[in-house]
Parts: C-alpha cells; sequence; structure tokens
C-alpha cells in the first residue's frame, strides 16, 4: 500500500512537472499578453508617481515588479491609465495625462525590461528583444471629458484602447451598474454621440473595451464598430452572477465579431465569493472556450487593480502555473497559444486595418449634455452659462461693437 502510494505522489509530480514544463515552453515561444494591469495606479497611491522613489525591481506589496513579470514569463502587458469616477467633470483629462506620462517614464527609465510599443508590430518585435511589450490602455470613457479631441491626442500618446466606462455613466454611455439597479439608464447603452466615438475609435485604429459597460453598451458597440471589440478584465457571467462578467449571448456575439474577453482573476468575478482558486479561472477560460471557441480568450488579470486574488495565482510570476492548468485540461498547444497571444494580435492587426486617414468627426456633443459648473461653454452658440459674463477684447473693437454682442 505504501509502495503504490509513493509510486503515485511520483506520478503526480512528474505529470505536473511535465505540464508546467511545456507551459514554459509555449510561453517562451507566444506572447503571453495580458490586457490590463493596474500598477500605474499603485505608483500614484504610493508615491504620487515619483519613480525616483521606488525600485520596480523589487517593489514590495504590489502584484507586480520586475522580478515577478520575469518569473511569470509575461511578454507584453498593458499598462492602465486610470483614474476614478470622483474626477469625471473635474480633472479626468489631468489625471490620466498624468498616468499616461507614468507609464512612459516606467518604459524609459527600465529600458532593459521595457519596450513601449504602439502596434501589433512591435509587439512581436520587442518579444523578439526579450523585453516586456507596454502598452496603454485608458480605463473609462470619462477620462476624455466627452471630447474628440482628447480622445485623438491620447491616441497620439500611444493609447491603444479605451475601456467605454468604468464604474459610472458618461454623458455617451451606460455602465455596467445600471443592469445591478444602482445607476440609472441615461443613454439606454450608447447615445447618438456614443456611437460617433466608437467609429471615431475606429477611425484612429483604437480598441473598443467593452469592460465595465452594461449589456446595452455591449450590443450597440458589437453591432456598430467596424473592429473586433475586446473585454481587457471580464469573466463568464454564467460561472459568477456578477454584472461585470459577459453574459452568453454577449459571448456568441464577440466570437461572431471575431473579438475576445479577457479573463479576469479578481475573486468576486470569479466565483462571486471572497474565495477563489485556480482552478476556478481555469473553468472560466474553459467555459468560454467553449460557448464562443478557443480563438475568443485570453488573460486580463487586473492585477494590482484588486483586493483580492485567487489562491495559486497570487501575483504576476504564477501566470505558467495557470497555462499548465490548462494543458492539464487537455488545451491544445494551438489553443494555448492562441490564448496566451496570438488571438489579442489578431484582433489589434484587424483594428489596424479597419484605421483610416478619412478626416475626424469635428461635431462637439450637444452642450446640454455636458453642461456643469466645472466646465465652460466656449464654442457652443447660443447658451446661457458659459463660465463668463464678458469676452473681453482690446479697446478698439470693443468701441465698434454693441455691448450686447460681447456677452456670451
Amino acid at each position: 500500500m505504501w509502495i503504490f502510494l509513493f509510486l503515485l505522489c511520483v506520478y503526480t509530480l512528474c505529470s505536473a512537472d511535465q505540464y508546467r514544463q511545456r507551459a514554459e515552453e509555449l510561453m517562451k515561444q507566444t506572447s503571453l499578453i495580458d490586457g490590463h494591469n493596474d500598477l500605474p495606479w499603485q505608483l500614484l497611491l504610493r508615491y504620487n508617481n515619483q519613480l525616483s522613489k521606488v525600485d520596480l525591481n523589487n517593489l514590495n506589496g504590489t502584484h507586480t515588479n520586475i522580478h515577478k513579470l520575469r518569473t511569470g514569463l509575461v511578454g507584453g502587458q498593458f499598462w492602465v491609465a486610470y483614474t476614478p469616477c470622483a474626477t469625471q467633470y473635474k480633472d479626468a483629462v489631468r489625471q490620466t495625462l498624468e498616468q499616461i506620462d507614468v507609464i512612459h517614464r516606467m518604459c524609459q527609465e527600465y529600458p532593459e525590461t521595457f519596450q513601449f510599443v504602439r502596434s501589433s508590430s512591435e509587439i512581436t518585435s520587442a518579444f523578439k528583444n526579450g523585453k516586456v511589450a507596454s502598452l496603454i490602455g485608458v480605463e473609462g470613457g470619462h477620462s476624455i471629458d466627452s471630447n474628440m479631441a482628447t480622445l485623438r491626442l491620447f491616441y497620439q500618446l500611444g493609447v491603444r484602447y479605451m475601456t467605454l466606462t468604468h464604474s459610472c455613466n458618461t454623458p455617451w454611455a451606460d455602465n455596467w451598474l445600471v443592469d445591478t439597479g444602482a445607476d440609472p439608464v441615461e443613454s439606454n447603452g450608447l447615445s447618438e454621440y456614443g456611437k460617433k466615438i466608437i467609429l471615431e475609435m475606429n477611425r484612429l485604429g483604437m480598441i473598443i473595451d467593452l469592460a465595465h459597460t452594461s449589456v446595452k453598451t455591449m450590443n450597440d458597440a458589437l453591432q456598430i464598430s467596424k473592429a473586433p471589440v475586446i473585454f481587457s478584465h471580464s469573466s463568464a457571467y454564467t460561472l459568477c452572477n456578477n454584472k461585470r462578467n459577459v453574459p452568453d449571448e454577449v459571448l456568441k456575439k464577440v466570437s461572431e465579431k471575431k473579438g475576445i474577453v479577457m479573463v479576469n482573476f479578481y475573486n468576486e468575478y470569479v466565483t462571486c465569493n471572497p474565495a477563489a482558486n485556480l482552478s476556478n479561472v481555469a473553468d472560466h477560460f474553459d467555459y468560454i472556450k467553449k460557448i464562443a471557441g478557443y480563438q475568443a480568450v485570453g488573460f486580463g488579470g487586473d492585477y494590482d487593480g484588486v483586493t483580492s486574488v485567487p489562491t495559486g495565482l497570487d501575483d504576476v510570476s504564477f501566470y505558467p502555473d495557470l497555462v499548465a492548468e490548462l494543458l492539464r485540461r487537455n488545451w491544445t498547444d494551438v489553443e494555448v497559444k492562441a490564448a496566451l497571444g496570438e488571438n489579442f494580435l489578431r484582433v489589434f492587426k484587424q483594428v489596424e486595418l479597419v484605421k483610416s486617414n478619412s478626416p475626424g468627426d469635428d461635431e462637439p456633443i450637444p452642450y446640454e449634455q455636458i453642461q456643469n459648473p466645472c466646465r465652460t461653454g466656449y464654442g457652443y452658440q447660443n447658451q446661457g452659462n458659459t463660465g463668463t459674463s464678458l469676452v473681453l477684447l482690446p479697446a478698439a473693437v470693443t468701441l465698434l461693437y454693441p455691448i450686447h454682442y460681447l456677452l456670451v
């Protein structure tokens, strides 16, 4: 009996080593591209973005540092430029710019590890160079302050996806809390201006991220977009009935659109409970593969943006263990490599193909949809409150025009 148990243990350990070894081999062949990491947010909270006060090689107290990234064989990472909903109608644009800036500075100060990239081809190049391909995603449409010019400038700064909403409505899109009843329906999905934002993102070559959106917003974007979309950090609703997750009917539409769902590791989105484990996360990979196909799944850990992660996925260094679990569940090499990064690269390339040099949309959002005490109305015609009572012009001009022409 003891001999049998001993041989069983040896066999189990050898099998585990076999899957882990194969996982590492595949990850060295195909870049693991993760859709969502909030390390920049931690840098703001802990150091007010002062990189001079931190060593990213061995940063303590976070899910992410350079040593952990290397151990986890992470080949590509979307670093998130995030600012909370509390900044909406206030300083959201400035806060987002600061987060974009700190991501650029991360890459500049650690060039031996990070390579800032703006295209699918540059991701492949960075992987060949042994660098972590570093991209920027903006989390929450409130970051653009309902302004197309801001969206375009973000793209010029290297932003390659925008999450349409975070946990609040914007003046042009409804967020996931609408589906819980916690927030009111305002745009019934996407407003007319929201639909124009989708098309402008297509024109720019910016990926549309539907994480955090209401189901109606998901469906509107899937219908309107000329390019595939992503969920950068969401899981399967059927396995965990949290409205942040993706229902089956949307999974099927994502598959038809050739998009992907990048699985989130937050316990509350994995099991709908405070506790979860690696196997529970693998269940979501299996389920999305079952409903939408292996071409529709990816990794979106949400590390450093959540308060709890599954046992066995404690930080970014544990990715190979999850890949080994997929292999243990009879995922083929082709399926694993697709989930690691090939699916995302396919989506990104298609987004780039849809990109156009045609003129951008320059029609502003209706003033009544964004009017608030923190916003002026310069440029809008016939508005009663623009934040000032008189346009200051040279004295010679004021003599030529009646005073009522100067009131705005």
